[in-house]
Order: C-alpha cells, then sequence, then structure tokens
C-alpha cells in the first residue's frame, strides 16, 4: 500500500507529467494547425515559405540586421520561428507592392502586422534609439 510521504510524491510526480504533456500537446496541436492546407491548397506555413523565397533576393545585409536586432528579445529557443514569421509578412507586402528592395518601412510595417501587441512596446523603444520617426504606423499598432 501506499501511504505518506510516499503517495505524496508518486501524485505530485504524476500530476506534474500530466501538465508538461497537456503543454506541449497544446504547441504541437498548434503547429499542426498552421501545416493545414486552407482553400487554395497551401497552409500558412506554405505561404510563409513562399513569401521569404520569393523576397530573399530583396534583403540586404543591412536590413537582415535590422530584423535580427528587432528578434533580439524573443528567447532563442523561438527566435527562428519569430523571425521567419516577421520575414514571411514582410516578403508578402514586399511582393504585393512590387518593391525592388526591402525598405525600412516594408520591415515596420511587415513587424507590426506579424507581432503580437504586446512586442509593438520594443519595437517603439528600438526605433527611437535609432531617431526613426514611426509616428506614421501609430495607426498600425492599434
Amino acid at each position: 500500500m501506499l501511504e505518506g510521504w510516499y503517495l505524496w510524491m508518486i501524485l505530485g510526480w504524476g500530476a506534474t507529467m500530466i501538465v508538461l504533456l497537456a503543454i506541449g500537446g497544446f504547441f504541437m496541436f498548434r503547429k499542426f494547425l498552421k501545416r493545414l492546407p486552407k482553400e487554395d491548397g497551401r497552409s500558412d506555413l506554405d505561404w510563409q515559405d513562399y513569401y521569404i523565397e520569393k523576397s530573399k533576393h530583396l534583403w540586404t545585409k543591412e536590413k537582415i540586421n535590422l530584423l535580427n536586432e528587432l528578434v533580439s528579445p524573443v528567447p532563442d529557443l523561438f527566435r527562428d520561428v519569430a523571425k521567419a514569421k516577421i520575414a514571411g509578412k514582410i516578403g508578402e507586402l514586399a511582393i504585393k507592392e512590387d518593391a525592388d528592395a526591402i525598405s525600412l518601412d516594408l520591415i515596420i510595417r511587415g513587424y507590426i502586422l506579424a507581432t503580437p501587441k504586446r512586442d509593438h512596446k520594443f519595437l517603439r523603444k528600438h526605433l527611437k534609439e535609432k531617431n526613426i520617426d514611426f509616428s506614421a504606423y501609430e495607426i498600425l499598432m492599434k
């Protein structure tokens, strides 16, 4: 029979495992949903990869460095995913607007559209440090 501290240790370990499995399952399910094809036959991640590939030649070293600076507060584990999502949105905007190169305007708009509101505070701070006027983008940040 299980009694005393041993019972609580087993119950605690079991509860911990269930919680960790649920958290992992949640993130795997989100990734699965992003991989599901939409009406056009492509998934969100397929479109993201498409836009990154189509706009790859438009990026300069300077703009890639700026994108790396913008995703620097993201933890290392998720940084590549965040960078790809933002770069995909920037590439989408560049292709739809038939841009000749990735501009600062495209990077700022793509970052705002691809990230949640809580990340916009860092963008504002970073643009202030670089003395870049972002008042034109305030409407996108709301």
